[in-house]
């Protein structure tokens, strides 16, 4: 793909974010003041109790006595100069509160991405080969339970039988805690603790992702260009993964971007069963908390994490069929 031709396509995706992020912020500052509560009422539950005149001081100086439209007017001024904002539940600011979290939260994102993507493929690619034969339809079997299984639920079997039963991996966190690792040791620390919460994270895509695959690699079999091949004397293994491969793994890099969003609620999901200290984490501490400020600052931070994913997701799809950017 030409530099001409990258630029269109993130100038594109560009100019589709700006709007989509001012719904969302719209949306879901809308959506949490309709919830009852704040967090003055969370304070004063949790610091032993007050009264009503200590409630209202507190809502004065955090500014929730102004009306709805002052409020949200205030909210949108700070998103334009990129302060998200400050936590009184965590007396910080939150851009470092989710500045934080957020290493943890792509790690497993990508590492769960990369293992789903790299078996959907695989598998995807030997049911494809004999579609109706026994592979074929032993591997979509196992596709479809693993389809049917909770993320929360594998994860708890996952911890129950390699963490509990046989020890082979801890049971949570992000890494050993007070361990004073360094280098290529912290980082072979944390991809052991990463192991069974990336695994139960993508299990569930892994069946999705083989599907289209196998799908593609039955359709794109079948086309002039591969018996064209195999007429002029093209190896199998050739045919098969540069021909019918490459062609059938359209649909499963687009779908990479439009399971964005799913792959990200599942992380919310699968942070809380590993302990991970994640977005996903903070944002049930923040629910529980009514941290309105910190919800806000994780919606929207989380819309811009779609909005990058299926960007990335353009430009590969780009740079596997240019015939794409002038759509």
């Amino acid at each position: 793909m030409k530099p001409g031709q990258l630029g269109q396509v993130v100038r594109r995706r560009l100019a589709h974010a700006v709007p989509v992020l001012l719904v969302v912020a719209l949306a879901t500052f809308g959506l949490l003041k309709l919830a009852p509560g704040d967090a003055v009422d969370v304070l004063i539950a949790t610091g032993g109790g007050g009264d009503a005149a200590l409630a209202a001081d507190l809502r004065r100086a955090y500014g929730l006595d102004q009306p709805w439209p002052a409020q949200l007017a205030h909210y949108l001024w700070r998103l334009v100069q990129l302060d998200l904002g400050y936590s009184f539940v965590h007396n910080r600011p939150v851009s470092h509160l989710i500045w934080e979290r957020l290493p943890v939260s792509l790690l497993l994102m990508a590492s769960a991405t990369a293992f789903a993507v790299g078996f959907g493929i695989v598998l995807g690619v030997s049911a494809g080969q004999t579609p109706g034969g026994w592979r074929d339809r032993l591997i979509l079997s196992v596709g479809l339970v693993l389809y049917a299984m909770p993320s929360f639920w594998v994860g708890l079997m996952l911890i129950l039988i390699f963490a509990v039963k046989l020890a082979l991996f801890p049971v949570g966190g992000f890494e050993t805690a007070a361990s004073d690792l360094t280098g290529i040791a912290r980082v072979l620390d944390i991809a052991w603790h990463a192991v069974l919460p990336t695994v139960a994270l993508a299990l569930l895509f892994v069946s999705v992702y083989l599907r289209l695959m196998r799908a593609g690699v039955v359709e794109v079999a079948s086309a002039d260009f591969v018996r064209t091949a195999r007429a002029k004397g093209v190896g199998a293994t050739r045919i098969l993964w540069a021909h019918v491969a490459r062609n059938a793994l359209l649909p499963v890099v687009a779908m990479v971007g439009v399971q964005a969003a799913t792959l990200l609620g599942g992380a919310v999901v699968i942070e809380s069963v590993f302990s991970l200290p994640g977005l996903g984490r903070l944002a049930y501490d923040s629910v529980l908390a009514r941290d309105l400020v910190v919800l806000l600052g994780l919606l929207l931070t989380s819309a811009v994490i779609v909005i990058a994913i299926n960007t990335v997701v353009d430009l590969v799809v780009a740079a596997l069929d240019p015939r794409v950017v002038a759509r």
